[in-house]
Parts: structure tokens; sequence; C-alpha cells
């Protein structure tokens, strides 16, 4: 799926992605709890609901394929930190053992380096806690 993305605006670029990410996870029908959360040693861009599922998403954005697509850049290290992130969240709301959890990415990328349109990937469950 291809997204315009507009680049003239107040918001980083970074921003744009998360807001345009919680809005499409909106129109899937998922519901925002919370937007940036920040722990010791992490944050979480999104927390949501998905029916009963608390979904913690990571929202990544590239504009060059050199390095790394915006799935590879989710590496293992990445990943400890959403998890850690995660924890604390769940241990601070009372949730530890209430809801089940997985944790999805929605993938930014363009070819072409200018960054004007974006093929969207939503990766449900990227990774888990293995």
């Amino acid at each position: 799926m291809k997204h315009p993305f507009t680049m003239k605006s107040p918001l980083s670029t970074g921003a744009k992605a998360e807001k345009w990410a919680r809005q499409y996870l909106e129109k899937q029908g998922l519901k925002t709890r919370h937007c940036n959360y920040r722990a010791p040693g992490g944050e979480i861009d999104l927390i949501m609901m998905h029916g009963d599922i608390l979904v913690f998403v990571e929202v990544r954005l590239r504009r060059h394929k050199q390095y790394a697509t915006a799935a590879q850049s989710i590496d293992r290290r990445k990943q400890r930190r959403i998890i850690h992130a995660a924890n604390h969240y769940l241990q601070a709301q009372g949730l530890w053992d209430k809801v089940p959890c997985r944790f999805d990415a929605i993938c930014l990328n363009t070819d072409n380096g200018i960054g004007e349109s974006y093929r969207v990937e939503w990766l449900r469950d990227a990774f888990n806690l293995s």
C-alpha cells in the first residue's frame, strides 16, 4: 500500500510517521491507549488495544534501503528495549498478568529516497519475548 507523505509540516518526519500510523491502525479497528510511552531504557511509539489484546507498536520509517529496510532496522537490541518498556508499562498499569499482548511494527519504506510516497507494511507479531 502506498501513502503520500508530505514533508512540509511543523512535525518532525518521525512524529508524522507515528501520527499517520496511529490513524491508520485506528481505521483498522485498534484503539489508542498511549503514544510515546517512555520508560527507563526504552520507549514504545504506540500502545493500542486490538479487541482484548494489548498491542505495543514500533513505527519505523526508512527512505533508503542502503543499510536496512524499516523492518530490518528493528534489531535484537531494539526489540529488547521495547520489551523492557512494555514490561515497565504492564507493571505500572497493573496489567502484568491480565491481558494478552503482542508486538507489532508499522514499517514505512520508500525506494527513491525522496520520501514522497511510502510502502506501508503492518507486521503483526513482529517479534516476541523469546
